[in-house]
């Protein structure tokens, strides 16, 4: 059975969501229980939503149907990262970064979506 953990779509959501623990460290405390919460949690279930799908990729349905939570989760982190920039948390050099990793993530699964016969 593989191990999730060796795909490169994990590798790459886990790194981002890393990443993003990291930075939201800086954020002002008032944001803690908003932006703060919601750029984590929503970049952690991309990597969640993965997994999930990755387990049960034999049933194709449902991997296809938890790749597109996933995805979704993927571009809700990029609306806080937006807002992370619209707010001055983060600057313009490192939004574009996390947007790039962001958009590789999305790639990544949107091509386990479209060849679900490969991952099963």
């Amino acid at each position: 059975m593989g191990d999730y953990r060796k795909l490169i779509a994990y590798q790459k959501a886990f790194d981002l969501a890393m990443e993003i623990f990291e930075i939201t460290k800086k954020f002002p405390p008032e944001e803690k229980y908003s932006l703060t919460d919601q750029v984590r949690r929503s970049s952690r279930s991309v990597c969640t939503n993965f997994v999930e799908a990755y387990k049960r990729r034999r049933y194709k349905d449902y991997f296809i149907s938890k790749l597109n939570d996933s995805e979704t989760e993927n571009a809700e982190t990029q609306v806080w990262l937006d807002f992370a920039l619209a707010c001055k948390y983060i600057t313009s050099e490192k939004h574009l970064d996390l947007t790039a990793k962001n958009d590789e993530v999305a790639k990544l699964i949107l091509y386990m979506i479209n060849n679900p016969d490969k991952f099963s």
